[in-house]
Order: C-alpha cells, then structure tokens, then sequence
C-alpha cells in the first residue's frame, strides 16, 4: 500500500493546514470550511498524476489541439458529515466525477466507549471505476474501513484513494490490514502519531464536522 505524506515537501498546502489547526483561526467558521475545501483542491490534483491518460484533440479557431486528459470513471465518495466541505474541493477539479456519500457516526455507549455506525449509503455502481474516499480526520481508522465495506455493496473498483487531512499512525496501520494493499493509495498532508482517551488525534483540530457546522446536541 502506497502512503503519501504532503508534510514530508514543502508547499502552499502547509499553510492552510496550519490555519485549520490554529484555535484562533478555528473561531471563523466560514475560513475553516474554505480552508478544508482549498486542502481538498491541492489533493485532488496531486491524486490526478495518478490516473490513466489518454490523448484527445479539440477543433480551436485556428487550428486542431491536443492534449493528454484523465479516462479514469471516477467516483468521490464522502463520510459525513466533516467531508462535505472536503469533497467539494475535489468536485471542482473532478467535476465530471460522480460522488457517493456514506454516514459513519460514533455512537457512544458512555463517555469514552463507542461504536461506528453507518446508516445511511448512496452511491452509483463502482464496479472498475477508480474510488475516492475522503475524510478530513483518520483517528482509529474504523469509520473508513466501514464505509469502505459499505462501498463494496455497490460493486468493486478498479483503484481506492483514502484521502485524509490529518491522519493518525494508528489508523494508518488498521487501513494497511484491512484495504486492499496492490490497489490502496493514503493521501494526508500530516500524521500525528497519538489519540487521547476519546479518540481524537493530538494534537490534531478538534472535531472537523462541530468546527465547520456548529456543535451537534
């Protein structure tokens, strides 16, 4: 399994992760979620060098073009609801993709103790299409290898990218052992390497969903 790690070089990229990490930035709702998408923006173009291509030509005034574009069918599938602002910045790139959307969600049996659970999928058919999945947070890793499993019922894809913005070792570690390593590639701008007792990484963001939509109840 191949694991790309945009922390390791140098780019415009560091800058909106820093500013989604900062507490005081955190505090404009509207810069966060514009933040998120702009980090799903680099990402997707950075996944584009990755596809297959092919040569197409277009008639200008002038004269006949061509060029090397993607034939990848691809389809954006999004955990909610923190992705959502995350898949839209690959929408914009990818704007002939389709997108899925999956809900994985903690339900708590007390302070600290929870299960994943998904209750709701809608998805095109996947069968031999190149799969996207994003998530801002990769904590325990548990919501991405359900939502994955809930994938599979509407086929199997050629390729999956995992795309997360802040992703924990621990994490990485479960998707190694239960993704498909000859067709599994992790996308993340930085790795944190610990979860505290409610499972969130440190130091992480905080919650991704709460920070772009408000508290839930």
């Amino acid at each position: 399994m191949k694991i790309v790690n945009f922390d390791e070089t140098n780019s415009v990229l560091n800058q909106f992760v820093l500013e989604i990490r900062s507490k005081e930035i955190q505090r404009d709702r509207l810069r966060f979620r514009q933040n998120i998408n702009r980090i799903g923006e680099v990402m997707a173009y950075e996944i584009s060098k990755e596809l297959h291509y092919s040569s197409k030509s277009v008639q200008t005034p002038l004269g006949t073009a061509s060029t090397n574009i993607p034939d990848d069918d691809l389809v954006l599938c999004t955990i909610l609801r923190a992705g959502l602002p995350f898949h839209q910045g690959f929408l914009n790139m990818f704007d002939k993709a389709e997108s899925a959307f999956v809900s994985a969600y903690r339900k708590y049996k007390d302070t600290q103790n929870f299960e994943i659970h998904v209750e709701y999928i809608a998805s095109p058919r996947i069968d031999g299409k190149t799969l996207i999945i994003a998530d801002p947070m990769l904590a325990t890793g548990s919501s991405m290898e359900l939502s994955y499993q809930a994938m599979l019922t509407k086929g199997h894809p050629a390729h999956i990218h995992i795309v997360s913005i802040i992703a924990c070792q621990q994490a990485l570690e479960l998707i190694s052992k239960v993704f498909p390593a000859d067709k599994t590639t992790v996308w993340c701008a930085a790795v944190d390497s610990e979860l505290n007792e409610h499972s969130y990484i440190i130091p992480g963001l905080g919650d991704a969903g709460d920070l772009s939509y408000g508290e839930k109840e």
